[in-house]
C-alpha cells in the first residue's frame, strides 16, 4: 500500500510553492543586470466583481510558461501584472449601491490577486500598478497634460451617442444594432444621438506615421490589416461646390475626381451643420423629421449597404464646378458626418449606393467612364449597375477619351487656379473623442478661465497656437492644464454617482472642488482667494478607461518613480515588450490608442523607440462545452476555481494548453482535464516509488532509445516554447514519459533534464519533485537543457510494409537502407507474402527510410 508521504497531493503541494515564490522572490526581475532581457507582457484585466473566468488563464498560462522557460535559458525576464480598474461596470454598481467605487475596486482586486496566485503565476508582484491609484494616474494626467501643450488635445461639440441610463457617452463601437433600434453594448439600453462638449485628441495627426509603423512590427496580418483599415488611408480630392442661392459651399472628398461630369446630385449627412440654414421652407418638415429619425440609428446601421436607401431632398441645389451644371442637394443616412466633410458628389453611374439611390429617387445618371463591355445595360444601351472599373472618360467636355487615371490630376489640375479643387490625403480615422461624463475616472487636469484673465497666464500652462476656448454653463472660458507640482489632482468625494439627465458628469456637483483660485504665474491653486489670483472651474469630464492602457507597460518599468513616468536609463534597458499576449478584440482600439501616445512620448523623449510593442500574439477563445462563447445566460461559464479544486492549477495550466494551438478558439471539456491528471500522476510515479523515495539510478545509462527520445524531447520542446506552440510540446514530453517508464530505475540526469522542460508548464509538481530528489535551490535555477545531436541518429528505422497500399506489416531495419534490401525484407514478412500468394507483382514502390508499397494483382 502506498504510503501518503508518496500521495500526488496537489493542494499541499501547490500552496507550499507558491509562497515560495513569493517569499524567496524567486521571479523578481532586476534593474540593470548584465543577463539579456526579456520583457513579455500580458494585457491587463479589469478587475470585475465576476472574478477570473477559464478563458483568462489561457493567455495567462502561456506567458507564465514563457516567462519561466526564458529565465531558465538565463535572461533577465521582466513579467508584471496590475489592473486597468477604472471602468463603467464599477462605477453602476457604486450608483445601485452608494458603495465607493474604490472600495469595490479593493475588493475586486483582491480576488483577482487570489486567484492568479492560485493558478500559479509568479508575476514580478513588486511592480505591480493599479491605473486608480494617484501615484499613477498622475503620471496618465501628466501624459494628458503633454497632449494639451503640443496642441493635440482640443473641445468640441460633437454629436455623439449618449446612454441616458448609464449616464455617459459611448464609442460607436460601444453601440449595439438590435430590432429595438440602437443600444448599449453595455446594459443593451436605449442610445441616443446628442451634441455633448467633449474633449478631442487629434490622433489623425499621426495617422501617416500609425501607417507607416506596422510595416516592421511582428503582428498578425490580419491585426495588422485591421488597424490600416481603421485609419483608411485614401488619396483624392477637396472639390468645392457653391451652393446657389448665395447659401455658401459644400467641400466634398472623392477618390474619382475622374467622373466629376457624371456628378448629378450631392447629399449631405444629417448632422451636417449647414443642413438647416440650406433647407427651403417648402422641405423644412420634410427634412427635420428626417434629420431627427436619423439620430437614432448607428453608424454601422446607417452604411449598411444592402439596407433600403431613404433621403429627403433639402430645396436647395448647388454649381458643377467642372461643367457650372446645376445639381440637388439631398439629406441621407448614408452618408457619415464622421467620414470626410460630411458631404459627398453623388455619382450614380460609377458608385453603387449613389446608383440605388438614384434610382430609388428617379434622379439622373450619367455615364462618364467607358466600360469594357463587362457592366450591365439595358435595351437602350443604358446602364443597370454601377460600373466602377477605369476607362477613358466620355460625356467629359476637353477631358473626353483621356485615360480615367491621368483624368483624376486633369480635373485637379483644371479647379485649382479658381480655388476649387485641390490633392487632398483622406483617413477614415477619427480624432478620438476623450470625454465620459461619470465620475470614476482620471480627473481632467484642466482649469477654465474667463478670456480676459486667460491672458495673465503664464505661457507654461497654455496650449501651442490658439487658446482651447468652449462654452462652460453657457459662458465662453479658456483652458488651461495644472502644472506637474498641482499633480495628482484627485477625484473629490460626491454625494451621489449619478450623473444628471442633461448629461453633466457627477463632479459637476462637487461645489468646493470644482470652484477654485489660480495662481496665473505657476498655475498654484487654492479654495481661498489671494490677491493677484484669479477664479477658475475645474474640468467635471472625466478620461476614458483606454487612458490609463495606453502606457501601463512603460510604467511597469518603474513603478514607484514620483519624478517622472519612467526613468530614462530603465527604459533604455529593458524597451519595449519583446512580447505581448491579448485578445484579437483589442486589435483595433487599445492597440491604436496606445500606438498614438507611444509616438507622442517618443517625440517628447520619453522613450527610445517609436513603436511601443515590437511582438504581438492572440490567443484563441476558450468556448463553453457546447461550443458557443461563455456566458452567465446560456449557463456555459467553466469556473478555474472549480477545476482546481478537483485536479489542481498544473493539471489546469496543461489541459488549457494542451486543447489545441494557442491562438486557436477550442471547446471547453471538463472530460479531457482526466487525461492531464494521469499523466502528471504518472511523472510523480516516475520519480518516486511507493515509499516516496526517488526512484532513481545515479550509475546507470539510458538505453538508446530512451536517450534519443529524451534528446528529441529537448529538441522539439525547446523549439515549441519559443514558438508558443505549448500543445505539441506537452504531446512530446508524453511520449517521453511513456518511454522513461519503460525502465526500474530512470537515470537521476534523465529524470532532472525532464523535470526541468516540464517545469514552465507544470511548476508545482516539478519544483516538489525537484525538492524530494535532494536540490535545496529552485529548479527555476537550474538552466536549460541542451539536446544532443548526436543522439538522435538513429540506428535503425521503422519501415512499413504495403500490399496494393494497405498496410501488412512492418520492420525495424538499419537507418539507410536500400532499396532492394527494403523490399527483400518486405516480401519475406509473412503477412506480406500470405497477400502476395498466387497474385503477380506489378510495381514496387519503395519511399526511402519509410514506406515500402507492393502493387500486385
Amino acid at each position: 500500500m502506498a504510503s501518503k508521504h508518496n500521495e500526488y497531493n496537489f493542494s499541499e503541494i501547490e500552496p507550499k510553492w507558491q509562497n515560495h515564490w513569493v517569499e524567496q522572490k524567486t521571479y523578481q526581475a532586476v534593474d540593470f543586470a548584465q543577463q539579456p532581457t526579456y520583457y513579455v507582457l500580458d494585457m491587463f484585466p479589469y478587475p470585475s466583481g465576476a472574478g477570473l473566468h477559464i478563458g483568462h488563464p489561457e493567455g495567462y498560462t502561456a506567458s507564465d510558461a514563457l516567462k519561466r522557460y526564458k529565465k531558465a535559458c538565463g535572461f533577465n525576464v521582466l513579467h508584471p501584472m496590475g489592473w486597468d480598474a477604472f471602468g463603467l461596470p464599477t462605477e453602476q454598481y457604486a450608483i445601485k449601491t452608494g458603495k465607493h467605487p474604490r472600495d469595490t475596486t479593493e475588493t475586486n482586486v483582491a480576488r483577482f490577486n487570489q486567484q492568479l496566485t492560485q493558478l500559479g503565476f509568479a508575476y514580478d508582484w513588486e511592480r505591480e500598478i493599479n491605473t486608480t491609484d494617484p501615484g499613477y494616474f498622475r503620471w496618465t494626467q501628466w501624459i494628458f497634460s503633454q497632449l494639451f501643450r503640443k496642441g493635440l488635445a482640443y473641445v468640441d461639440e460633437k454629436p455623439v451617442w449618449f446612454c441616458p441610463e448609464l449616464g455617459t457617452v459611448l464609442a460607436n463601437e460601444e453601440v449595439l444594432n438590435t430590432p429595438e433600434g440602437p443600444r448599449s453594448e453595455r446594459g443593451s439600453y436605449p442610445v441616443e444621438r446628442r451634441p455633448i462638449r467633449q474633449w478631442v485628441l487629434r490622433i489623425t495627426a499621426y495617422a501617416e506615421r500609425l501607417i507607416a509603423g506596422l510595416k516592421e512590427l511582428d503582428w498578425p496580418d490580419s491585426t495588422k490589416r485591421l488597424q490600416e483599415n481603421w485609419i483608411g488611408r485614401s488619396e483624392g480630392a477637396e472639390i468645392t461646390f457653391e451652393i446657389d442661392g448665395g447659401k455658401g459651399s459644400l467641400e466634398v472628398f472623392t477618390t474619382r475626381p475622374d467622373t466629376l461630369y457624371g456628378a448629378t446630385y450631392m447629399v449631405i449627412a444629417p448632422e451636417h451643420p449647414l443642413l438647416e440654414s440650406i433647407t427651403t421652407a417648402e422641405q423644412s418638415e420634410a427634412v427635420q423629421a428626417y434629420a431627427e429619425k436619423a439620430k437614432r440609428k448607428s453608424d454601422l446601421e446607417r452604411a449598411e449597404l444592402s439596407k433600403e436607401k431613404s433621403g429627403v431632398w433639402t430645396g436647395a441645389t448647388a454649381t458643377n464646378p467642372i461643367n457650372g451644371k446645376s445639381i440637388p442637394i439631398w439629406v441621407a443616412d448614408y452618408v457619415l458626418m464622421t467620414y470626410g466633410t460630411g458631404a459627398i458628389m453623388a455619382v450614380p453611374a460609377h458608385d453603387s449606393r449613389d446608383f440605388e439611390f438614384a434610382q430609388a429617387f428617379d434622379l439622373e445618371i450619367i455615364q462618364v467612364i467607358e466600360d469594357d463591355g463587362s457592366a450591365e445595360k439595358d435595351a437602350e444601351g443604358l446602364l443597370t449597375e454601377a460600373y466602377t472599373g477605369p476607362g477613358k472618360l466620355m460625356q467629359s467636355g476637353s477631358l473626353s477619351g483621356k485615360d480615367s487615371e491621368a483624368a483624376k490630376q486633369a480635373v485637379i489640375e483644371q479647379l485649382a487656379p479658381e480655388g476649387r479643387g485641390k490633392p487632398e490625403i483622406n483617413y477614415k480615422l477619427r480624432d478620438w473623442l476623450f470625454s465620459r461624463q461619470r465620475y470614476w475616472g482620471e480627473p481632467f487636469p484642466v482649469l477654465w478661465v474667463a478670456p480676459e484673465d486667460y491672458q495673465k497666464l503664464d505661457a507654461s500652462l497654455k496650449p501651442e497656437g490658439d487658446p482651447v476656448s468652449a462654452k462652460i454653463d453657457g459662458v465662453e472660458r479658456c483652458a488651461l492644464v495644472l502644472p506637474e507640482t498641482q499633480l495628482p489632482l484627485e477625484l473629490p468625494e460626491v454625494e451621489s454617482y449619478t450623473p444628471s439627465p442633461d448629461g453633466q458628469s457627477p463632479l459637476a456637483k462637487a461645489g468646493d472642488w470644482l470652484q477654485v483660485y489660480l495662481d496665473p504665474a505657476n498655475g498654484t491653486t487654492s479654495s481661498e482667494a489671494h490677491e493677484g489670483w484669479i477664479p477658475a472651474t475645474r474640468e467635471t469630464n472625466t478620461m476614458p478607461q483606454w487612458a490609463g492602457s495606453c502606457w501601463y507597460y512603460l510604467r511597469y518599468i518603474d513603478p514607484k518613480n514620483d519624478k517622472a513616468p519612467i526613468d530614462p536609463e530603465k527604459e533604455k534597458y529593458w524597451g519595449c515588450p519583446d512580447l505581448y499576449i491579448g485578445g484579437a478584440e483589442h486589435a483595433v482600439l487599445h492597440l491604436l490608442y496606445a500606438r498614438f501616445w507611444h509616438h507622442v512620448l517618443y517625440d517628447l523623449g520619453v522613450v527610445s523607440n517609436p513603436e511601443p510593442f515590437k511582438k504581438l500574439f492572440h490567443q484563441g477563445i476558450i468556448l463553453g462545452e457546447d461550443g458557443e462563447k461563455m456566458s452567465k445566460s446560456r449557463g456555459n461559464v467553466v469556473n478555474p476555481e472549480t477545476i482546481i479544486e478537483s485536479y489542481g492549477a498544473d493539471a489546469l495550466r496543461l489541459y488549457l494548453m494542451f486543447l489545441g494551438p494557442l491562438e486557436a478558439s477550442k471547446p471547453w471539456n471538463t472530460k479531457g482535464i482526466e487525461g492531464i491528471a494521469r499523466f502528471l500522476r504518472k511523472v510523480w510515479r516516475l520519480v518516486l516509488d511507493e515509499n516516496g523515495k526517488p526512484r532513481l539510478s545515479d550509475d546507470k545509462a539510458l538505453d538508446p532509445e530512451s536517450a534519443r527520445t529524451l534528446h528529441a524531447t529537448i529538441k522539439k520542446v525547446t523549439e515549441d516554447y519559443e514558438a508558443l506552440s505549448f500543445n505539441t510540446a506537452i504531446s512530446q514530453m508524453m511520449i517521453c514519459v511513456n518511454q522513461l517508464a519503460k525502465t526500474d530505475a530512470t537515470p537521476r540526469e534523465s529524470t532532472e533534464i525532464f523535470l526541468q522542460l516540464l517545469a514552465p508548464l507544470a511548476p508545482h509538481i516539478a519544483e516538489e519533485l525537484w525538492e524530494r530528489m535532494g536540490h535545496t535551490k529552485s529548479i527555476a535555477h537550474a538552466g536549460w537543457p541542451e539536446h544532443d545531436p548526436a543522439q538522435l541518429v538513429q540506428d535503425k528505422v521503422k519501415i512499413v510494409f504495403q500490399v496494393n497500399g494497405k498496410y501488412r506489416g512492418d520492420a525495424d531495419l538499419p537507418a539507410g537502407v536500400d532499396q532492394e534490401s527494403a523490399i527483400v525484407a518486405a516480401k519475406a514478412h509473412p503477412k506480406v507474402a500470405a497477400f502476395l500468394e498466387g497474385k503477380t507483382l506489378r510495381r514496387e514502390i519503395y519511399v526511402p527510410g519509410k514506406i515500402v508499397n507492393l502493387v500486385a494483382n
